[in-house]
């Protein structure tokens, strides 16, 4: 078969196809463009999910009708100045953007630069459809329609309306997230979708992106490392997701979904979230544009770093950082859920309640002894919870209050100065036992215990071959084992700290973790995985019954522990109903 020059037309189509894949890809290309022209508002319109119109408008500086021809051609760009691809200083280099998208496509082209009058070029998929004056405000807008409309092959593999208008959003809502000092509206089908002003603040522009909630979950993060800076907010660990679609990266400016970056966080959060649970964060990287390499993917979504191990430490150690700082926050407010069961309405009492207060009965007035006098009349009627006398008044200066019970031998009870607490014993001591365990890592290494009679663990050889590569870490933390047969280990020092639980379960389960434990994690990572299993198996457990002095203690802990507002699975240890959501139970307010 002889070689031969394909036609323009075609040439055009197989460019769109790096370009153009779906609505949002064309999406994008729009908004960056807008962007690298110094807008300051940019409106975006859609239609039946972008699949039959895609608007972009903005004011930036707008185009002369010279410079309208040359966009649409292939490979015109105003974005290489100097012609070198290794600088590229704008949201992207894709000169055949424009001729891509209208090869597959009837794409409208309006601009007025100021102190001009406005012009237009149409242009239907790929042939040219007039030319002319056209009035509109300083700056450019664009109008894409019947997107593959002449092309039924790409069209009919394009989602539903609703999946493809879900993938604009989520490009809009990134590259509005990334200028928080630009404007945006985005309208579909004639509703507004958001509407942003100009020049709000990273926090805010997040919050409005992404849940109402975020800003008073989330904390700052500001790290830098040599030339290389981090910044942006971070959710707290309880503030968290099913999925790790609510993870917004950028490098210099532009939205990235980079593996590297992802797996920077994932090993931030380690052992505050439960693996299936993902934070929310907003995070903006910025560094030197010869350390970073944008020109790795068609779509600019993927990067590469000149010094990759620099750009994942300063993500790890910057979230750390920032969540240190935040000692035992939590999300504080109970569940909404949860509180809409609170019964507002009396209750029908038992027949149990009923019986001693019959009509023909003298009153039962409560006495020291009411307790015992309740027992002997309703064996089945016994209270479940356990509380002692509240003497001891309220101090201020205690955020998680004193004492005053415990429910079902699991919950702190707790009264503070605004409100009332609940406290999960377990979760709680969890998370303080794994942050004693690395404070005495750092000291030189956990004390152990030796075990009277050192204990047999049976498990697969596999998983024994693994605790064996092991050991030398593990003795660090305190648990010193043995290789016992090629089906079992021996167990002869627990770490101190753990004065609770079984060493069969915890050998075992720190076996599970290796197993899925990655390869390329750090001896920190690791040790920190497996400490944070040790510590589940050192807590107090639910079901044991604490006094009010050791619930105190518990309490007095939490409050100089950093992140002892959530377990090491990333559940929240303690909750407060204010003063108000007590109230409103009771229809006070």
């Amino acid at each position: 078969m002889s070689i031969r020059r394909l036609p323009d037309d075609l040439i055009n189509r197989i460019a769109a196809g790096e370009v153009v894949e779906r609505p949002a890809s064309a999406l994008k290309e729009l908004i960056e463009n807008a962007l690298d022209a110094g807008a300051t508002r940019i409106d975006v319109a859609l239609g039946g999910g972008g699949l039959d119109r895609i608007e972009v408008s903005d004011d930036g500086c707008g185009m002369t009708p010279e410079e309208m021809a040359l966009a649409l051609e292939r490979h015109a760009t105003s974005k290489l100045p100097d012609g070198d691809l290794e600088s590229v200083g704008t949201l992207g280099f894709r000169g055949e953007a424009l001729p891509s998208i209208a090869s597959v496509a009837r794409l409208t082209l309006q601009s007025r630069v100021r102190g001009s009058d406005g012009w237009e070029i149409v242009r239907d998929h790929g042939v040219a459809s007039g030319e002319g004056p056209a009035g509109l405000p300083p700056g450019t807008r664009v109008l894409v329609e019947q997107l593959f409309g002449k092309v039924p092959a790409r069209r009919k593999f394009l989602r539903s309306a609703r999946a493809e208008y879900g993938a604009c959003l989520d490009v809009t809502r990134r590259l509005a997230m990334a200028r928080p000092d630009v404007g945006f509206t985005l309208t579909h089908d004639g509703r507004r979708v958001f509407s942003l002003a100009p020049g709000e603040d990273r926090m805010a522009r997040v919050a409005a992106l992404t849940d109402p909630g975020f800003a008073a979950n989330a904390i700052p993060v500001d790290h830098q490392r040599g030339n290389v800076r981090l910044g942006g907010v971070a959710g707290v660990p309880t503030f968290n997701r099913g999925v790790a679609d609510h993870q917004y990266l950028f490098v210099n400016g532009r939205p990235v979904k980079d593996r590297l970056l992802i797996g920077a966080i994932r090993g931030a959060y380690a052992d505050l979230l439960a693996r299936d649970r993902h934070p929310l964060l907003a995070l903006f990287i910025d560094l030197p544009g010869d350390e970073v390499d944008v020109n790795v993917h068609p779509a600019k979504t993927e990067v590469r770093f000149r010094d990759p191990a620099l750009v994942r430490g300063l993500i790890v150690g910057g979230l750390k950082q920032a969540l240190d700082a935040e000692g035992f926050r939590s999300v504080q407010a109970a569940d909404a859920g949860a509180m809409a069961n609170w019964q507002s309405e009396p209750l029908a009492p038992s027949p149990a309640f009923t019986s001693l207060f019959q009509p023909d009965r003298p009153q039962w007035t409560p006495t020291p002894l009411a307790g015992e006098m309740l027992h002997e009349r309703r064996q089945d009627f016994a209270p479940q919870g356990r509380a002692e006398t509240a003497v001891a008044p309220v101090d201020h200066d205690y955020p998680l209050g004193v004492a005053r019970g415990q429910v079902a031998a699991t919950y702190i009870v707790a009264e503070a100065a605004d409100g009332l607490v609940l406290v999960d014993q377990h979760a709680a001591h969890e998370r303080l036992v794994l942050e004693r365990m690395r404070r005495a890592l750092g000291d030189g290494g956990v004390a152990r215990q030796a075990l009277l009679l050192p204990e047999v663990v049976e498990l697969d050889e596999a998983a024994c071959d693994r605790l064996e590569e092991r050991f030398g870490e593990l003795a660090e933390l305190g648990l010193e084992l043995e290789r016992f047969g090629p089906r079992a280990i021996l167990v002869r020092a627990v770490p101190a700290l753990l004065k609770t639980g079984s060493a069969h379960g915890l050998v075992t389960d720190l076996a599970d973790e290796l197993a899925a434990f990655d390869t390329a994690l750090s001896l920190k990572e690791r040790l920190d995985l497996v400490a944070a299993t040790m510590a589940c198996h050192g807590s107090v457990r639910a079901g044991r019954h604490l006094s009010v002095a050791e619930m105190n203690a518990l309490l007095r802990e939490m409050e100089v522990t950093p992140h002892s507002g959530q377990c090491n699975h990333g559940r929240p240890t303690w909750v407060k109903l204010a003063h108000g959501d007590i109230e409103k139970l009771f229809g006070r307010k």
